[in-house]
């Protein structure tokens, strides 16, 4: 007997990924197109269903029981909307009625990215195993989502868990969200770059001022860029301790193109948490790496979709989890 199959889809500012998963997290098929962020928004859905039309067309798609998505944020999960601030064409866009048009009426799970890459790293990568976990997006902006009790906990809206606007410094500088001292402005790979600039770090002669060429400078020795980094550590360090102390997580993973910054950033972001995660019962709270890379947008919008199976009797998604 074949096992089901669900679609996923990941969409971001810059591409629209989908694929065909399996219940073991294996892509079997893929398709993408770019994201015509600046187009108006049926454009935008065109190249979704453009990426659909591919995945739809194959003798695989008879075995397609859901679909997950995985969008970038806000989005509302209980209007089945999506209002990515990256793509100015959908606000309030009705992403889940139009792709269940396009499947043939097939159920579909919404979730935002962050959610998605922590159902990803919760079936498949450095979360796997864990029973309260926090899986976090340090990229342009920062994202996350949460595993609470062993289970994938999206909130009404598919939100839950969005630690880049927890405040962290009460006089800090404003946020583009409305508020002040988000974690997301202190700790986002723009944001350290700004950061280094308005203190005086200089980029080489390529004029190169993003976080990477930060990350360069300070693996050299540079105090300011150095000093950065630092400061997006603090940022993290405060903002994950609290959410261990509200919820009890175990482990938090960090993944996203600041992290690749590695030591740069963990060291100092785990020495940083020793004065944060005070309290005994978040102590042994340990910080990792995310593993499941450029394709976890798309694996955790098939656990999302397993996992919505799951709640309508389908599939269970605890023993897809486990392998």
């Amino acid at each position: 007997m074949h096992m089901d199959l669900v679609a996923a889809l990941d969409i971001g500012g810059t591409k629209i990924a989908g694929a065909l998963v399996d219940g073991r997290g294996r892509i079997l098929l893929r398709a993408h197109r770019p994201t015509p962020a600046r187009e108006d928004g049926d454009t935008v859905m065109r190249a979704v269903e453009a990426v659909l039309g591919e995945l739809t067309s194959g003798e695989l798609w008879g075995r397609v029981t859901a679909v997950g998505i995985g969008s970038a944020g806000p989005v509302d999960a209980s209007a089945g909307t999506v209002s990515p601030v990256n793509v100015p064409g959908w606000r309030g866009y009705p992403l889940v009625e139009r792709v269940r048009a396009v499947t043939g009426g097939l159920p579909v799970e919404l979730v935002g990215d962050g959610v998605a890459m922590t159902a990803a790293e919760h079936w498949q990568g450095a979360a796997r195993g864990h029973d309260n976990a926090l899986c976090m997006v340090v990229s342009t902006g920062v994202g996350g989502g949460l595993v609470l009790g062993g289970k994938l906990h999206p909130g009404p809206t598919g939100n839950a868990g969005h630690i880049g606007h927890i405040s962290v410094d009460l006089d800090g500088d404003p946020c583009p969200c409305g508020g002040r001292g988000c974690v997301e402005r202190m700790a986002s790979g723009p944001n350290i770059a700004r950061r280094a600039v308005e203190n005086g770090w200089l980029p080489g002669p390529d004029g190169d001022t993003s976080a990477a060429a930060v990350a360069s400078a300070a693996r050299a020795g540079d105090p300011v860029a150095v000093a950065s980094f630092e400061r997006a550590a603090q940022a993290l360090a405060a903002g994950i301790a609290a959410t261990a102390t509200l919820v009890e997580i175990d482990i938090a993973v960090i993944g996203g193109g600041v992290a690749k910054a590695g030591d740069l950033l963990f060291t100092p972001l785990r020495r940083a948490l020793e004065n944060y995660a005070t309290l005994s019962f978040v102590r042994r709270l340990t910080v990792t790496p995310a593993v499941t890379g450029t394709d976890a947008g798309l694996v955790g919008a098939a656990a999302a979709a397993l996992g919505g199976a799951a709640a309508n009797g389908a599939v269970g998604l605890r023993s897809v989890v486990g392998g």
